[in-house]
């Protein structure tokens, strides 16, 4: 007897477990080698090339039409990712962390890219075209609430564990007037051993604060020092860079050529560490103004037996434009942190292995969801081939493609810079908001408005077609950029203006997103929907690494404001290959049960 399930009980767990390990190996896994120490340089490398299986996953979709079923391969994956996280979490507190927890990271990426591929493919089996529509926006929602819980709560959960798992929190207060810096110690220490911050002056006249306070971290021990790469510019590059500065940057602004007021905090520990022990201490902004920050190249120190005696330096950098009396509070946290991370991971394990066990038993079963055995291709190799053939051999599949790199063009290249932006301080062009103040902005706010976007645009997808919705989804994915060359031009302070400006673009991004995953589908349907569609998000996972990747250089050649026009300026790309898309006006409509 075949039974249907009500896709409430599957699509939002589906969906979550697709986005949590690609926010792990993308997100959570830099955010811990920097806890851990791994310097900028090795985390850019070795992480950055972990977003290449999303990218090449079409080259082995076939073989997950070819070999098992969708529903198959699904939960074998869960039980490998599950696998792959325990690893992660037993390599943290071993020697060799790092090169074990990196290999371990390449099974997730690969393993979680070929759960891609299945679960896509179950989707599009498990329900009809009208049932895809209504639940894309509920699927795009799901992945995203996982995505902010990902990189928002168990980021929060190790913070939580360091603090409660080291020495007591250190804190140092800063109090500025227009004549004075004032460096103080603000925690009660109860312990014999905890850190003592006192204000330093530098010892060598030839260099600046910040070149000495590298200098000594680096022979105390206290950092490791920074690979340099720098020196291997082209000057070609050099030469375009400066044509484009000079051509489109902004102005320079008048506060840069200003004299900053820079005070070094020396730090030092009351009581030796064990022998063969080390104690690690983290700086970060607690409160206060965000006009007083703290050098990001000093923000973490390693204390042994032979150092702990010396004053690891830091810097602390006030806005030249901050002329009253003010104050901040930056804060030290010296806890375990391989053992933070493995919870973390362990967690994400132990979400994996009963998710595997709940998609077991919930997963229907739908009767086209089959290995394609039974294609006309006589052989694995051939139905191999053959799958590549006709994807780029479909109607229109020219038009399809540069649909799927050019959709986002805007997107691929704001998404790397809006927390930048939001982080940077005013006289920097960004907005100055702690972490805490994007953290609500995003994981509330935006939040909220994501979701009820995405929920919206399945429901009309439903009632109307993709075709009579296309052009309201274009709009709402392009056109709420604007808010963002408002912010910058603007740079207002109150939160309240910054909450409905990204409450609108959040909403635009979760409406106009449907139109995107809908056509996916839509071009992929035929003989092989499941290697199709994993070509066709290989393909949007193409088109959002390209742009993304001079996204950062651009912006910093040209400034924030001049930017956010340029990606207002690339909407008229998305604009472009709309009006060449041919789409059935019936795909994603009810249709009408017959007697």
């Amino acid at each position: 007897m075949k039974t249907k399930r009500n896709p409430w009980s599957w699509i939002p767990t589906l969906y979550m477990a697709e986005a949590l390990p690609y926010v792990a190996v993308m997100t959570i896994s830099t955010i811990m080698y920097k806890r851990l120490g791994i310097s900028n340089t090795d985390i850019a490398l070795y992480t950055g090339w972990l977003y290449l299986p999303w990218v090449i996953k079409p080259f082995w979709s076939p073989f997950v039409d070819i070999v098992k079923t969708k529903r198959w391969w699904t939960v074998a994956m869960q039980w490998a990712i599950a696998i792959a996280f325990a690893c992660i979490a037993l390599s943290l507190p071993t020697s060799l962390f790092f090169q074990l927890s990196l290999a371990a990271f390449w099974l997730v990426a690969f393993t979680s890219a070929t759960h891609d591929i299945a679960a896509d493919g179950y989707y599009m089996h498990a329900l009809d075209a009208h049932e895809q529509s209504f639940y894309v926006g509920i699927r795009s929602t799901f992945y995203r609430i996982a995505t902010v819980a990902g990189q928002g709560l168990l980021v929060i959960l190790a913070g939580l564990i360091e603090i409660n798992s080291g020495l007591e929190p250190a804190r140092l207060q800063i109090d500025v007037t227009p004549a004075t810096i004032t460096v103080s110690n603000v925690s009660d220490a109860t312990d014999a051993q905890h850190f003592v911050f006192t204000p330093m002056e530098s010892a060598d006249s030839t260099l600046s604060l910040t070149e000495y306070m590298k200098q000594q971290n680096v022979m105390n021990g206290f950092i490791a020092e920074e690979k340099q790469t720098a020196e291997a510019k082209d000057t070609t590059t050099g030469a375009f860079t400066r044509w484009i500065r000079d051509t489109f940057g902004e102005e320079p602004r008048q506060s840069a050529a200003m004299q900053k007021r820079q005070q070094l905090v020396g730090i030092t520990l009351t009581q030796a560490p064990a022998t063969d022990e080390s104690v690690v201490l983290n700086l970060s902004f607690k409160e206060g103004d965000q006009s007083i920050s703290i050098d990001q190249s000093a923000t973490r120190f390693e204390f042994n037996s032979n150092n702990w005696d010396k004053p690891a330096l830091t810097l602390i950098n006030i806005d030249p434009k901050l002329q009253d009396k003010s104050h901040a509070v930056f804060e030290g946290l010296s806890g375990n942190i391989p053992f933070a991370w493995l919870v973390v991971f362990a967690a994400l394990s132990v979400f994996f292995f009963l998710a595997a066990i709940y998609h077991q038993f919930i997963l229907p079963r739908p009767a086209s969801d089959g290995a394609q055995s039974a294609s006309t291709d006589r052989t694995p190799v051939t139905s191999f081939f053959n799958t590549f053939r006709t994807f780029f051999t479909k109607k229109h599949a020219l038009v399809a493609i540069l649909f799927m790199l050019l959709y986002r063009l805007p997107e691929a290249q704001l998404v790397k810079l809006i927390n930048p932006f939001m982080l940077d301080p005013i006289d920097k062009g960004g907005l100055g908001l702690t972490t805490g103040q994007v953290g609500f902005v995003y994981g509330t706010v935006g939040i909220i408005g994501l979701t009820v976007g995405g929920i919206l645009g399945g429901f009309a997808a439903a009632r109307g077609g993709l075709k009579r919705w296309l052009w309201p989804m274009v709009l709402a994915i392009t056109l709420p950029d604007l808010v963002y060359v408002y912010l910058s031009y603007v740079q207002p302070q109150g939160l309240g203006i910054v909450n409905t400006c990204i409450f609108i673009e959040q909403f635009g991004y979760g409406f106009g997103f449907t139109a995107y995953m809908l056509y996916l589908i839509y071009f992929s349907e035929g003989e092989h929907k499941t290697a199709h569609y994993a070509m066709c998000t290989g393909f949007m996972a193409l088109g959002m690494m390209l742009p993304g990747m001079m996204a950062g250089w651009l912006e910093e050649t040209i400034g924030y404001r001049h930017f956010f026009v340029w990606t207002i300026i690339c909407c008229l790309a998305t604009f472009a290959i709309c009006a060449f898309l041919k789409i059935d006006p019936e795909f994603g409509k009810k249709k009408k049960q017959e007697d």
